[in-house]
Order: C-alpha cells, then sequence, then structure tokens
C-alpha cells in the first residue's frame, strides 16, 4: 500500500506554526515516498469551529504552496473530509463497541461528575470516571434507557495488563492501562463523536498509514491502540514529532512572539523562507545544509533524519533566513514584492504609475541589502516617495556640535549640493571631505545633517544614492526647511 498521511486540524483558531509544521512534514513524507497528502477537518467541537478558521486553513497552505491530494475542496475516494458531515459513520461503529462489550452507556449526570471530581480533589485521589454505569446491572440500566435518561457512550479500558505501540522516532512505548484515561467519553450526549473516537475511524477507513502528530499526543498513543484492537482494525505506523519551543523552553506562544501562520505573512516573510525554516525545526538533511527549495525537500525528506528533542524557534535565525531570501532575489522579484507594501502606505499608486515603476526599480539596490521583510520598505525608502516630517530638531545636530555649527554645514550643503550632478560617488565623496576640512568639522558631522534632512531619520540607505534617487531639486527643498527648522 502506497503511503498515505493527513493533516487534520481543528478549525478553531488561526493556523499555529505547531500545526503548519506537523501539516508541512506530513505533505512533504508523502512527496517523498509518492503517496498522498489528505486535508481532513476535525470540526466536531461546533461550539468553537468558525468559517473564518477554516479559511484560515485555505489561505495559509495556499500562501506557502502547500496542497493535499483529497480534501474537503478538491474531494477525493474516502470523503467526506470533514468529521461534521461524517456522524452517522461514528455512531454507527459506536454501536458496534457496544454490541461487543467494548463500549458501555454511562447515564451519570454532570453535577454528579462535579461531585465526584471535587472528593477526589479532596482526598488526593486520581481524577477520572469511577466507572459507576460500567458496573450497572442490565435491569438498571435497561430502566434508565427506558425512562429515555440522557447517556454519553463511553469506551472500556481494560483493568489489567499494559498497552504499547512502537514510534518510529521514539522507539517502543508502553502504559499500564489502568493509568490510561479510565473509560473515556466517545460519543457525547449531543451525538456528537469525541476526538479520540473519530480520528480513529476515520484514520482506518481512509487508509492512513503513517499517523505524524505533534509528541503531546503521545499519551493518546494506547487509547487509540485500544480503539483499534476494539474494532480489529490494524493500525497505522505512529510518528510523534517533536515539539516547537519557545527559547525559554516553553512551548510557543504569543508571549514569545508571532505564532500564527498569518502574523508572519502580513509582516512581509516569504512564503519560501517560512516554508525553509519551519521544515528545520526538528529535521535536518545533515550538519551543515539549511536551504532548500520545496521541490528538494519534496525529494529529499525522510523519517529517519526527524529529531526525538524539542526545536526551538529563533526568530532572529528566521528573519536571518528571510533576509537571505530577500538577497537572493532578482531586481524584478524584489520590486514586485515591496510594490504592495509602498501601495499599502500610500506611497504609489495601486498599481504603479509608470513614473513610480521606475522610482521603485531604482530603490532596489539601496534597500536589498536591508531588508529583513518587505514591509520594512517603508521605513528604508518612504522618504523617496514623500515629504519627511522632522520630529526632533535635534536629532538634525551632530554630537559635539551646536545649532549654530549645523547651520552653518546645511548652508554650505546648500550651495555645493546643484554641483554634484552628474559627478561619480568617489567624486562626491572627495568634495564632501573638502568641505568637511575647510568647515573644520569631521566628515560624519557634515553628513549627518545632511541624511536627516533629505531621510528624516539618522539610519538611512546610503546617502549619496539616496540623493541621487530624490533629485537636486528636492534634496535642496529639504536642506532649506531644515535650516528653518534650526534657524
Amino acid at each position: 500500500m502506497s503511503v498515505r498521511v493527513r493533516y487534520a486540524p481543528s478549525p478553531t483558531g488561526l493556523q499555529h506554526i505547531g500545526g503548519v509544521r506537523t501539516a508541512i512534514f506530513n505533505y512533504f513524507f508523502a512527496k517523498a515516498n509518492k503517496g498522498q497528502f489528505i486535508l481532513r477537518i476535525e470540526d466536531t467541537d461546533q461550539t468553537r469551529s468558525t468559517p473564518e478558521a477554516m479559511q484560515d486553513i485555505y489561505n495559509t497552505f495556499a500562501w506557502l504552496g502547500i496542497h493535499w491530494d483529497e480534501g474537503p475542496d478538491v474531494g477525493g475516494p474516502k470523503g467526506p473530509y470533514v468529521q461534521s458531515q461524517r456522524f452517522d459513520v461514528y455512531k454507527q461503529y459506536a454501536q458496534q463497541l457496544l454490541e461487543t462489550g467494548h463500549a458501555y452507556k454511562c447515564f451519570c449526570t454532570s453535577e454528579r461528575l462535579a461531585e465526584l471530581r471535587e472528593e477526589q480533589t479532596k482526598t488526593k485521589s486520581a481524577l477520572g470516571y469511577d466507572r459507576k454505569c460500567r458496573l450497572l446491572a442490565a435491569e438498571e440500566r435497561q430502566k434508565l434507557e427506558d425512562a429515555g435518561t440522557p447517556y454519553v457512550i463511553r469506551f472500556a479500558i481494560p483493568l489489567e495488563g499494559a498497552t504499547a505501540f512502537h514510534d518510529e522516532i521514539l522507539g517502543d512505548i508502553s502504559k499500564e492501562n489502568i493509568d490510561i484515561n479510565p473509560d473515556p467519553v466517545i460519543i457525547k450526549t449531543d451525538g456528537f463523536p469525541t476526538y479520540h473516537l473519530a480520528n480513529v475511524i476515520d484514520d482506518h477507513l481512509m487508509e492512513i498509514t503513517h499517523v505524524m502528530r505533534s509528541q503531546e499526543w503521545i499519551s493518546s498513543g494506547p487509547l487509540h491502540i485500544l480503539l483499534y484492537k476494539a474494532f480489529e482494525w490494524e493500525p497505522p505506523k505512529f510518528c510523534h514529532l517533536p515539539m516547537v519551543m519557545g527559547e525559554d523552553g516553553q512551548k510557543l506562544s504569543k508571549r514569545h512572539g508571532s505564532t500564527s501562520a498569518i502574523e508572519f505573512r502580513q509582516k512581509g516573510y516569504l512564503a519560501e523562507a517560512v516554508l525553509n525554516y519551519i521544515t528545520l525545526l526538528g529535521w535536518s538533511y545533515d550538519d551543515s545544509r539549511e536551504f532548500f527549495t520545496k521541490q528538494e525537500l519534496e525529494e529529499l525528506f525522510t523519517m529517519d533524519k526527524l529529531s526525538k528533542s524539542s526545536a526551538v524557534f529563533n526568530y532572529q535565525k528566521l528573519d536571518w533566513f528571510n533576509g537571505q531570501y530577500i538577497r537572493r532575489m532578482s531586481a524584478d522579484e524584489l520590486a514586485a514584492g515591496i510594490t504592495p507594501w509602498l501601495a499599502k502606505e500610500g506611497f504609489v499608486a495601486d498599481p504603479p504609475t509608470a513614473e513610480q515603476a521606475g522610482i521603485i526599480q531604482q530603490i532596489i539596490p539601496l534597500v536589498q541589502e536591508r531588508l529583513i521583510v518587505f514591509s520594512d520598505v517603508a521605513g528604508l525608502a518612504g522618504f523617496i516617495f514623500r515629504d519627511v516630517a522632522i520630529e526632533d530638531p535635534e536629532t538634525l545636530i551632530p554630537k559635539k556640535t551646536d545649532k549654530a555649527t549645523t547651520v552653518k554645514i546645511l548652508q554650505k550643503l546648500k550651495e555645493i549640493v546643484p554641483g554634484l550632478a552628474g559627478k561619480s560617488h568617489d567624486e562626491i565623496e572627495a568634495i564632501f571631505r573638502e568641505d568637511a576640512e575647510k568647515l573644520e568639522v569631521k566628515l560624519g558631522a557634515l553628513l549627518m545633517p545632511l541624511r536627516v534632512a533629505i531621510t528624516g531619520s539618522t539610519q538611512s540607505p546610503p546617502l549619496i544614492d539616496s540623493m541621487h534617487i530624490l533629485g537636486t531639486e528636492k534634496t535642496l527643498e529639504r536642506i532649506e526647511k531644515a535650516i528653518a527648522l534650526l534657524s
């Protein structure tokens, strides 16, 4: 049988980086083995499932270029691929478990269960169901059913022995049955299945060969194996993936920074860089190589190169990755990438005019080595498209220099700027050095007021190149405004 794997998210929130990593590992494993990658939506929690979260699943993987072979939007032979559309299937198999004695109806009220938990907490006993309804006499059970008493269906965990399974990364894992969640609910009072039942049934019916999921599901492994045994089904191979953690060793969360794929997209990260970096969270091809195209990962990904240890999400490393991808882009590719961000800030039209498109091409050499994400372009090059506002006049004054000297410097610059047109970078720099000597100031003290005057910031792309794009007329206008601000 060919490899069949699945990603089974719940549409209850935005796609978290940890979930995205699980999806792409499954995807690359399927592609490397000429198998099928399936999207299944586990929406049995109807109170928390939303259309917005469902759309985010589609948007996230479309952005990353990940496509499934079967799923709700593309169909397939094992559908439907949305759990809320499969309730009749779950009821059928739950009934089979009842008939074979592997499950039973539990009539305990929520009030009784709350009291039980409170008592267990007080006595510091193990928390969990006490199996009261498992021990009901047949007559009493029938009486409750005849009275229409609401019930859930619980799976009957064996009271003795242990249950083991093999994990492709971690090896053999075993758990005493007495330590497994005692008789978990598999069908709720509203007829909805719980995660464990629906998950096992769907994986079997969809012929999933490998279950690749986060290590937080290891504790559920023995329960799932018991369900497979109760149905007399062959379980898939299990592979529990290392967790994605923050640098403090805790599970990655909002306190560490952005955690959802849409946040990275909205900040201007490249899909290729994000895909490459996330794949390295728990997988490595060798000890040195870091950069892979999506096509290369589709060919090279193997399960034996997965790590047992948790992976640390390093935001600085992702920034570096993204910057490296930007450096490798052609001028036309980068122009296409930054144009929407310039349009979003109102710097250019959408689409840009021919004149604006020309200016965008000119700023590429200025920003390409400095961009971390596309959204940085507004801060780096916005001064080219819009007049600057110097909020603090003191930023015009270099260290160890006073206001009067700075005005003198700017007035001298106003004199020499018109003569710079057509001169080379080296020639202009030589002129600046000569005039700095005449004014008896350091070169930095000459250039800092000019930089702030034309860009509005003490840090900017290369100054001479910026002046060239800005043009003599606008450069002079901004020098004059700076002088007025200090006068």
